[in-house]
């Protein structure tokens, strides 16, 4: 744990609108008023654990280890599913235990290097002294956090957990000269992610048609300005994985792109 700076940071649904981030910020700096807090996003899709578990899989990377992910994206507030801290290599998840991690924990798996320890957040000397039904991460993930940001050991806060919660993630599939994918996000500006890696279209001397619904794309641009404005593209990018774009324009709604979507790349050697 990076005791001289600790980080959390927040990642939810809860949108800007109310005052719910503002009052986890609160919570936290009233336990400790030394830690960095992170907005990474509370533009996530309500409700929507898929996103939130592409999203923090794609962004821990890029904070110190020691940093602590608080994530409250949680349809089951209130119901019997479990709350959990999840530590990775060093790296904290303080979450519902819904699936959230599920792409972090499919890195676990295909990998003999990271480790892992996950408890139950069962420890009320780390909670609000009121818990609500409707907004645990005010009452429960944000004190937690702000408590392991002090130092306090996963011991302190519950029992280990073996068994997390985990959904089936959309891989693609090779079939001869195919690749066939998903998009697996629809970000901000509509643009549509897939699951597609850059090394599968890393040959730029090789031909491709990308196909997705009735698009049919010959190229992956370099950058958007390399096609005319308005018109549908492919182009690798910032998370190292194809995606469907429209220069100046929105893919999501122009090209009618959503989550699950089949993306084919054939290859023409």
């Amino acid at each position: 744990m990076n005791q001289l700076s600790p980080i959390i940071t927040l990642t939810t649904d809860f949108g800007i609108r109310d005052t719910y981030v503002g009052i986890m910020k609160g919570v936290i700096l009233g336990i400790n008023p030394d830690v960095q807090v992170v907005d990474l996003t509370h533009a996530i899709p309500p409700q929507d654990i898929h996103d939130a578990a592409f999203t923090i899989h794609a962004a821990h990377r890029y904070f110190p280890k020691g940093t602590i992910h608080t994530i409250v994206v949680d349809p089951g507030v209130g119901t019997d599913r479990q709350a959990i801290v999840c530590e990775i290599d060093g790296t904290f998840f303080v979450c519902p235990d819904n699936g959230v991690l599920s792409y972090l924990l499919q890195d676990i798996g295909n990998t003999a290097e990271n480790t892992m320890n996950a408890v139950t957040i069962q420890n009320p000397d780390h909670f609000l002294p009121e818990v609500s039904n409707t907004f645990h991460g005010r009452d429960i993930f944000a004190p937690v956090a702000a408590h392991l940001s002090l130092g306090v050991p996963l011991a302190n806060i519950g029992p280990l957990l073996q068994d997390l919660v985990v959904f089936p993630i959309l891989t693609p599939r090779a079939s001869g000269n195919t690749i066939t994918g998903h998009i697996v996000k629809i970000d901000g500006f509509g643009n549509g992610i897939t699951n597609i890696s850059e090394s599968t279209v890393a040959d730029a001397a090789t031909s491709y048609e990308i196909r997705v619904g009735n698009t049919r794309l010959k190229r992956v641009n370099r950058a958007y300005a390399e096609s005319e404005v308005g018109e549908p593209l492919a182009i690798i990018g910032s998370y190292g994985l194809l995606e469907i774009a429209i220069n100046a324009g929105n893919a999501e709604i122009s090209l009618g792109l959503k989550w699950g979507d089949i993306v084919e790349v054939q290859r023409f050697d």
